[in-house]
């Protein structure tokens, strides 16, 4: 049996009757189109008799036919199966518009005894809006049944092109597409859109502004379906017409009846436009949903506003916002739409996640009169997303100003307050107001449910976040660190993927801010991998994980990388609007140019940045970073005392505008000024081998300059042991030609550290000069005495025995005896000490 079942004009009987033609031969088919008078026994089953016969389907005398219309003598359905067992050939039985009759419960079972008893000689195909009384998880079961359904009848998008392309007309793909979704693929929808649309000049155009409700298509519908239906059926059609998916309690709230459940089982069975989609829920077919919608304002004006005002009441109240909003919108009740999207605490969601775009488009509607607090905190949100601050911060003080005369404002409202106060603080770049805000919100959290705030987990991270970064743009890096880490722990889910990637590229950020390449490349690629798997588009990435990559390829000396990564993040759209990445950017364009050996080109580059107008105060290591980059430029263009006037004019602080201060000074000769200078260097705070590095080299350099040469040999072994694990490059690069004639002299220097430039080593590392390679600092006693022990390929365990000493303080000496060799393994230790004739 093939049963093809779906909605009017689905295409089921053009179909079937393609295939009768295309069958290869065509005979031993008949074809009986089904009346609705034909639903007693005896009437069906002389049709069908018939039928076969007028198709030239031989049937022998003694078959008969049946004698009464209400009834079919059982014998006369056994020697029709009989015969049909006996047949060479199977016979194609076609029964269409089988729904007419479907209802008959003796057709169906005299249906079943014919088609079992049959064997291979009848093969039946039923066309029908609904599915027959006939047993079909039988013959499922068994394999006996093809079914086609609507969704196999419904044209696909490239088969709506084909179809369009065959009335004479060329839709792009992206037409062929939305016609597609607009009529859900259905094919008399398609047909007679495309016949309406053979007259207008632009047909994708005409698809766009197309009205169903003012077409042939509601002719269709109205008379196929809608007026089909019994008055009851009609009134929740039109009711529901408003809704996007329909619960039976739902449509009950809107008729103001209890019949809703059995009305759409039996819509649904007869392939009347309404299919079920799981849990209980419906939906209407679109085209129909938006015909019956004009048909309602038609029969009912004035109706539509008040089911939309039930509707999101019913569904606030099932805990569904999201959709009440929707209705709220479309009932014009702006005040139960910001009251109720205000008192769920959902602020967050219009800022950041997967609701953010509809959100805001929903919001975009609300009429300019709408007033009081839940309003204008709304408007907030919308004007500081888009950071428009001076509007943001008028609705805002608007709606605090309404709620502190109202002495029973929901918590919500002012914890919303709070929330946005921080956000506001962050585009004005002051820490200090954001933690003010922070503090505020997080008293209020006390005064809120948990249970509610457990359900929007985006309101603390992205409280965190905005609190974070206000503190990274003053140069607070501790505090921004930790706020940072909580924010991005908090993190979990859709909801709040784009904040756990913002706040890992603002960790990374401070990473590489603090000099510790490895650990910020660590949380950039955290950042990318976190907008990898939430699925984050490009366009509302960062930008701040791809500048901090930069970063480290130009420390790398990686210029191609960094080129790729700087043109990634000022492609970011997101990145246009963030002073941070903006001036990231432009230093990093600028330290880039530098490195390729074009100074001039790397000036112009930091010419581009200006503070955003709405910060209140600059940033710190942002200016830092503009002179120390303007100074690095100036010197690589032979004018050291320029170097030196923008870092006085500036007034660089920290080791980096020490070490700044340092450069200009070595380029003059001066090295006793440096070693003043460097013995001044603030003790570290947390600073990385990318600064430890670059003062170690300025130290040895300025020995070198002083005659000590010893001491200079010994802090540039330091700072290549250092630099190994980074594969640090550029701070040996911008050390200048001393450094390359420092490794010509002492090419032992070199020996493991193939990693650096091949152009800096030169000869060196080739070298195999037997001149003993300078410790960082001496060995002890007990070290010399392990050191012997591992030439003699002893385990830990053995000279801990052998020593008399614990195996971690074995560990130990092993460790210093590594860091003073400048090696990571116990071979290169054992080399090494050889070459520096300690064994």
């Amino acid at each position: 049996m093939t049963l093809v079942n779906g909605a009017a004009g689905a295409g089921k009987t053009l179909l079937v009757a393609d295939w009768v033609v295309a069958s290869d031969p065509p005979e031993n088919v008949a074809w009986l189109t089904v009346e609705s008078e034909d639903n007693g026994p005896g009437i069906f089953w002389t049709y069908v008799l018939e039928a076969m016969r007028h198709h030239g389907l031989d049937l022998p005398d003694d078959v008969g036919s049946p004698a009464r219309p209400g009834e079919v003598d059982h014998s006369l359905l056994a020697r029709v199966a009989a015969h049909l067992s006996a047949s060479p050939e199977p016979v194609i039985l076609v029964l269409d518009e089988f729904d007419r009759v479907a209802g008959s419960v003796e057709i169906a079972d005299e249906l079943q005894f014919v088609l079992g008893h049959a064997g291979g000689g009848l093969r039946l195909v039923i066309i029908s809006r609904t599915e027959p009384l006939l047993p079909l998880h039988r013959y499922r079961a068994a394999g006996e049944v093809t079914d086609v359904r609507g969704a196999d009848l419904a044209f696909l998008p490239e088969e709506t092109g084909v179809l369009a392309y065959r009335h004479g007309m060329r839709l792009s793909d992206e037409g062929a597409r939305a016609l597609t979704e607009r009529t859900g693929g259905w094919a008399a929808g398609l047909r007679l859109c495309i016949l309406a649309a053979q007259q207008a000049d632009a047909p994708e155009a005409f698809f766009k502004d197309f009205e169903a409700g003012q077409s042939t298509l509601a002719d269709f519908l109205l008379a196929e379906v809608l007026q089909a239906q019994p008055a009851e059926t009609q009134d929740l059609l039109l009711r529901i017409s408003v809704l996007d998916q329909i619960h039976p309690d739902l449509a009950n709230a809107l008729t103001g009846r209890a019949d809703a459940e059995p009305i759409l089982v039996g819509l649904q069975r007869a392939n009347a436009f309404v299919e079920a989609v799981g849990h209980s829920w419906y939906r209407l077919h679109p085209l129909f949903a938006e015909i019956l919608r004009l048909h309602l304002r038609l029969r009912h004006p004035g109706l539509e506003p008040e089911l939309h005002r039930r509707a999101a009441r019913w569904l606030d109240e099932a805990g569904l916002l999201a959709d009440a909003l929707s209705h709220a919108a479309d009932a014009g009740d702006w005040e139960m739409a910001a009251t109720r999207f205000i008192d769920d605490l959902a602020i967050g969601q219009l800022l950041t996640g997967l609701e953010a775009e509809r959100l805001d488009s929903l919001f975009a509607r609300m009429a300019p009169d709408a007033s009081g607090p839940a309003a204008d905190l709304v408007r907030a949100a919308r004007q500081l997303a888009r950071t428009d601050v001076d509007r943001g911060l008028g609705y805002l003080r608007r709606a605090e100003e309404s709620l502190r005369d109202d002495t029973h404002a929901a918590a919500s409202a002012r914890l919303s307050c709070a929330l946005l106060r921080v956000l506001a603080a962050r585009l004005l770049g002051s820490a200090e107001l954001a933690e003010l805000a922070a503090g505020d919100a997080e008293e209020l959290e006390r005064a809120v449910s948990a249970e509610c705030l457990d359900q929007h987990p985006e309101l603390t991270a992205l409280m965190l976040t905005n609190l974070g970064s206000a503190q990274l743009w003053e140069g607070r890096f501790d505090a921004a660190r930790t706020a940072l880490s909580v924010a991005a722990n908090t993190c979990d889910g859709p909801a709040t993927a784009f904040l756990r990637h913002e706040a890992l590229g603002r960790l990374a950020l401070i990473d590489v801010l603090r000099g510790w390449p490895g650990r910020a490349e660590a949380h950039a690629r955290g950042a990318v991998a976190e907008a990898e798997r939430s699925g984050l588009p490009p366009a509302s990435r960062t930008g701040v994980a791809q500048l901090v990559l930069a970063a480290v390829a130009i420390e790398r000396d990686d210029l191609d990388a960094a080129r790729t990564h700087l043109t990634q993040a000022a492609a970011t759209p997101v990145a246009q609007h963030d002073p941070i990445v903006t001036a990231g950017l432009a230093v990093l364009w600028s330290r880039l140019l530098l490195a390729e050996g074009d100074p001039r080109a790397a000036l112009e580059a930091l010419d581009g940045w200006d503070r955003p107008p709405t910060v209140v105060r600059p940033s710190p290591w942002v200016t830092d970073r503009f002179a120390l980059a303007a100074s690095a430029e100036h010197l690589a263009d032979g004018h050291p005392d320029a170097a030196l006037e923008v870092l006085r004019e500036q007034q660089a602080a920290g080791p980096e505008g020490v070490l700044a201060a340092a450069r200009v000074r070595l380029a003059t000769g001066d090295g006793e000024k440096v070693l003043d200078l460097l013995g001044e260097l603030p003790p570290g705070q947390g600073e990385g081998p990318a600064i430890t590095v670059r003062a170690l080299l300025a130290r040895a350099q300025a020995s070198d300059v002083l005659g000590d040469g010893v001491r200079a040999q010994r802090l540039a072994a330091e700072a290549l042991f250092m630099a190994r694990p980074e594969q640090l490059r550029r701070p040996f690069l911008e050390s200048g030609p001393w450094l390359k004639q420092l490794l010509h002299r002492r090419p032992g220097l070199a020996r493991g550290h193939d990693w650096l430039p091949a152009d800096l080593m030169g000869h060196a590392a080739n070298s195999h000069a037997s001149e003993p390679v300078p410790l960082l600092e001496p060995l002890s006693e007990r070290e010399h005495e392990v050191l012997e022990q591992l030439a003699q390929m002893m385990s830990t365990e053995e000279i801990a025995v052998d020593l008399f000493l614990s195996v971690n303080t074995v560990k130990t000496h092993l460790k210093s005896i590594y860091r003073k060799l400048a090696v990571t393994r116990r071979g290169e230790a054992v080399r090494r000490a050889r070459e520096a004739g300690l064994l």
